[in-house]
């Protein structure tokens, strides 16, 4: 195990902090996006209300499982280092290889442009290409600081965030002009909810719900994490399923769904029937905001998985390196770098279908590690045992599995799973390339 740096014991996150970690990792541009991509397929306001509730109970019982493991395996890295010390290393190496390519810095950069597009409309003079990577600079200069002003920017920019959506929520529910749609069950419904559209939407309600592990990535800087880790996961996921329900319902009641069909700008348009004319740019400034907390999570965590890595392997030991506050600056810097592209040359839609199998399948065998872990380490201390064991954890599985099928199955999303299967096959490649991993001691002087 790698030993603690020296300065990090004071600055140790509470359940606070964590929580907002998971909160605005969870809360970004997949809430005000991914309607759009469902109401065409899915006309009943009961089937996207149930397809939004399904989305949260499957991230629920997936929290449940990762908190057994966090609070078990007590070590930052996530899905990177749960699955070397369950499976194999090459197993947890290729989880991370996609958690330091695309898997934190492809939705920082998803998050970026939005927050430059949407302000710029709101001030025509600032370029959204500026306003893009000046978010990305200043969430990344305030986490180099130090571990403090981090998460005191953290704590704010998310409970800023959830301040902004229930004033959108409450603003909505308020509205008296509302569009004819009912949110209890019709005769079309059973078939809508066993659908191939119905799968493939909840690919997209399960990458705005993504995130819902993000306290686990951090283990090794969290203040008791026996209790936290539990406490942040649970109440994170809890508060953001009842956000994103009430979120829905409101942009269900309050715009037309043929204004919604096929297109991204979700909160915007939303933005114009709920406040008025001046809704747009009301709107756009509160997403923004509320996007920069989302910016500031992933660039937090991110680094921790790439700096886990170096701890743990030869060719990439330069990542592990802290700087005198405890952060791992060059991993940071990599991440920063990998954004900064990103942000030039990305595609939301793509990106999305690019990444979100891969992220899926690791999350479904990390939740099967649980089992796995139970039955190969039975005497390993377990300060949380999964609350529902095993129904919770078989429930995340079938949920998993049935979506991973459908991504598979379906024509519009197999082909960016399957670059996603060969991304993943090339870490594994690249694993067995490297040099030898280092043996405890050599870990422990990282």
């Amino acid at each position: 195990m790698p030993r603690a740096h020296p300065s990090i014991g004071a600055d140790k996150i509470s359940v606070l902090t964590a929580t907002c970690l998971v909160i605005a990792n969870m809360v970004g541009t997949g809430i005000f996006t991914s309607l759009g991509f469902q109401v065409g397929d899915l006309p009943t306001g009961f089937a996207i209300m149930v397809l939004w509730a399904i989305g949260g109970v499957c991230a629920l019982c997936g929290a449940l499982a990762y908190a057994e493991l966090g609070a078990a395996l007590p070590r930052s890295g996530g899905e990177y280092h749960f699955l070397r010390e369950i499976y194999h290393p090459a197993v947890g190496f290729v989880a991370g290889w996609i958690s330091a390519t695309v898997g934190f810095a492809a939705p920082v950069a998803i998050a970026a442009i939005p927050f430059g597009t949407y302000l710029h409309g709101v001030f025509p003079v600032l370029p959204p290409l500026l306003l893009s990577l000046g978010v990305v600079w200043l969430a990344t200069t305030a986490l180099l600081r130090d571990l403090r002003l981090g998460g005191s920017f953290q704590n704010s920019s998310t409970l800023l965030k959830l301040a902004l959506i229930l004033v959108i929520v409450f603003a909505g529910f308020y509205v008296k002009e509302t569009q004819p749609i009912s949110f209890f069950p019709t005769a079309s419904d059973r078939s809508l909810l066993v659908s191939t559209p119905f799968a493939v939407s909840l690919f997209w309600v399960m990458y705005a719900y993504s995130g819902w592990n993000a306290s686990t990535y951090i283990v090794g800087e969290i203040r008791r994490p026996a209790r936290t880790i539990p406490l942040s996961l649970g109440i994170g996921t809890l508060v953001v399923t009842v956000l994103y329900l009430a979120l829905n319902a409101v942009f269900l009641r309050t715009t037309p769904a043929s204004e919604m069909v096929g297109k991204q700008e979700i909160g915007l348009i939303a933005g114009i029937h709920i406040f008025g004319v001046a809704g747009g740019r009301v709107m756009a400034v509160f997403i923004a905001l509320g996007l920069v907390s989302t910016v500031s999570a992933m660039m937090w965590i991110g680094p921790r998985v790439t700096m886990t890595m170096g701890e743990d392997l030869r060719a990439l030991s330069w990542l592990a390196t802290r700087n005198s506050h405890g952060i791992p600056l060059r991993a940071t810097l990599v991440q920063f770098a990998i954004v900064n592209f990103f942000i030039l040359f990305t595609s939301f839609q793509k990106v999305v279908n690019y990444v979100q199998f891969s992220l899926t399948l690791f999350s479904a065998l990390t939740v099967l590690g649980v089992f796995v872990l139970r039955w190969r380490r039975p005497g390993l201390p377990r300060p949380y045992r999964t609350w529902g064991y095993p129904i919770t954890p078989l429930i995340f599985l079938a949920i998993s599995g049935w979506l991973l099928w459908h991504l598979l199955e379906d024509a519009s999303t197999r082909g960016p799973s399957l670059w996603g299967l060969a991304t993943a096959a090339l870490g594994l490649v690249i694993y067995f390339l490297s040099p030898n991993e280092k043996q405890a001691g050599d870990r422990g002087a990282a």
